[in-house]
């Protein structure tokens, strides 16, 4: 008899930091909404990799220093991500510029911390508070060889009026977990592209 966990969609989550994300989709969506099959870092010690060992999750660290090149690196992701047989892996906080060799082989959704395509890159959150805009946001998008480019899948939104910078940060991290939560429920929903 199979169990009730084996009939859930399969994912993988790929992060660089702390796994705040992380922690998130386990504590809210593992084992009820979906597997988490492999949790991976570029940083052995990222400390996601405590988070998901604790949950029972198979972690793999591949350590980016240690590769020559962007492709020599995503080979192995690849490799690893495609023997996991996730339907879908989703990146956040994953701090890599992926090459054709993982965007043209692996579908994937990406957490971006503002309202793309406004900021694309590092320091989002700093760009956009001090933007002329009076909203800042995150975004859930497709990954493709674009960095921060590919299809946005959702948008959540708030106002930055009256917000200092710490107070504005703190609501980003907040939201960005719903919305990548909502994201991957939507990409599953989507299937292929």
């Amino acid at each position: 008899m199979t169990t009730m966990k084996s009939k859930l969609p399969k994912i993988a989550v790929l992060f660089s930091g702390a796994g705040s994300n992380l922690a998130y989709i386990l504590e809210k969506m593992h084992g009820k909404e979906l597997d988490v099959v492999l949790a991976l870092s570029n940083k052995p010690d990222a400390g996601g990799v405590a988070i998901a060992k604790a949950y029972g999750v198979r972690v793999e660290t591949v350590d980016s220093s240690l590769f020559e090149s962007r492709e020599a690196f995503d080979h192995l992701v690849v490799e690893k991500l495609e023997a996991s047989q996730a339907e879908l892996v989703v990146l956040a906080g994953f701090m890599r510029i992926l090459t054709p060799v993982f965007t043209d082989r692996v579908r994937a959704i990406n957490l971006h911390p503002s309202l793309l395509p406004r900021h694309k890159g590092l320091h989002a959150i700093e760009k956009s508070y001090g933007d002329e805009y009076p909203e800042g946001g995150v975004t859930i998008h497709w990954v493709n060889s674009e960095l921060d480019g590919g299809k946005v899948i959702l948008q959540k939104s708030i106002s930055k009026e009256g917000l200092s910078f710490a107070e504005y940060d703190k609501m980003i991290r907040k939201i960005e977990k719903e919305a990548l939560a909502d994201g991957i429920r939507k990409a599953l929903s989507l299937g292929v592209l």
